[in-house]
């Protein structure tokens, strides 16, 4: 399922069901890069090939994916192949080529080479929890998010969303969880983190495959500096590494709550099983975002 989370907070109620959302989706379904784009980016089916359904609606959250390709076409190759124009044109013409003219040969380059170039596709899946107001999307990066939140708010023609706003920094929330050994009991801390200097950016240490309660690791936060990313296990439910700005990165399902998945769902077809892990997964969710709220301090729900 989802192996990423970047939170947004929905400033007001989701009004459309599955089926109407689904018809402004198709509005911008995906296809593939023309011989001349160099990227496309549209809805696709979340559940894969085996659904047609552009959206999958399970206990108030609609889960969707978009789909970006690209044509690859190294800016090594281009230079290359444009150097090559320019020399023969010099040699021809016993002139040299001016900038303008450079410019219109590197577009004709482009223009030659994009048709035979190779193309690269990445799914990116998100889902609208309505009951809470949450919109969260499975994206490594900040820009990743925000592309498909512009696909999302272009598609719509409107989506008040704001990343969240914490009353209580996460970063000196769990600084304070190693420094103090204060987690709360469905929270254990792993072993990783990443802390930085309060004073200066530049000053990051990294730590994987170590104990957090070390005297090493607490020399570092007695010496000021802060927690900004943890590896956390939740409830014995979910792996993630929780950064400053709440989003989750590494999210793993554990064992104990892919059992409760019954036989039925493990026998299934691929976009049956998918469902099934999804209504899972967005539950835990649901209920961590739940604790989120009290921890963090975020924002009313819409």
């Amino acid at each position: 399922m989802f192996k990423n989370v970047r939170l947004f907070r929905l400033e007001n109620p989701f009004a459309l069901n599955a089926s109407a959302l689904a018809e402004r989706l198709a509005t911008r379904q995906f296809r593939p890069c023309g011989p001349l784009e160099t990227t496309t980016l549209g809805w696709a089916t979340p559940l894969g090939d085996d659904s047609a359904a552009l959206v999958t609606a399970v206990n108030g959250c609609l889960l969707l994916c978009a789909r970006k390709q690209e044509r690859l076409l190294p800016s090594s190759a281009i230079a290359e192949a444009l150097d090559e124009r320019i020399s023969e044109l010099e040699t021809s013409e016993a002139r040299d080529v001016g900038r303008a003219e450079r410019r219109r040969l590197r577009e004709q380059v482009i223009s030659e080479m994009l048709p035979r170039a190779f193309t690269r596709s990445r799914r990116t899946q998100l889902y609208i929890d309505t009951e809470l107001g949450w919109l969260m999307v499975d994206a490594a990066s900040e820009k990743q998010a925000e592309d498909v939140v512009t696909l999302l708010r272009e598609t719509l023609e409107s989506l008040p969303a704001r990343l969240p706003n914490p009353r209580q920094a996460p970063s000196a929330v769990m600084t304070d969880w190693l420094l103090a050994d204060s987690a709360p009991a469905d929270f254990m801390a792993g072993d990783a983190c990443e802390l930085r200097d309060a004073d200066d950016d530049a000053g990051v240490v990294r730590c994987r495959g170590q104990d957090l309660g070390s005297e090493e690791i607490l020399n570092h936060l007695r010496a000021r500096k802060l927690v900004t990313k943890l590896a956390l296990n939740w409830n014995e439910r979910l792996d993630f590494v929780l950064a400053d700005d709440l989003s989750l990165k590494r999210v793993q399902v554990t064992d104990a709550l892919l059992d409760e998945l019954n036989d039925d769902d493990a026998k299934a077809d691929a976009a049956a099983r998918l469902e099934a892990e999804f209504a899972l997964f967005a539950l835990q969710m649901r209920q961590l975002i739940a604790r989120f709220e009290t921890i963090f301090g975020l924002s009313d729900a819409v």
